[in-house]
């Protein structure tokens, strides 16, 4: 099992990071942490901080329409979800 490395760069209180985490889980720290780090202007650390969030096949789907398969790979996004939704080839199908 490959363990998740998140960025070092935080822009949210501990406190409040804390309470995300137990109150929903480290996807929501990390979405949160993207947000704030896009509200901060540092948009490179708001991506990887995104990339570390297993979402869903929706958004990744967006992802790709909006900035192409070799975005998520290069930003190295868990696209599990789509994998298993879509088959595990979708994010090199042209509509997928």
């Amino acid at each position: 099992m490959t363990t998740k490395t998140y960025p070092t760069k935080s822009y949210l209180d501990p406190a409040e990071r804390e309470a995300l985490f137990r109150e929903s889980g480290m996807d929501t720290v990390c979405a949160a942490e993207s947000q704030s780090a896009r509200e901060a202007g540092d948009i490179e650390t708001a991506w990887d901080w995104l990339a570390c969030a297993k979402l869903p096949t929706g958004s990744l789907k967006s992802l790709k329409r909006w900035y192409g398969a070799d975005f998520i790979r290069a930003r190295g996004f868990d696209t599990s979800n789509a994998d298993a939704d879509l088959g595990p080839g979708w994010l090199d199908l042209p509509n997928g």
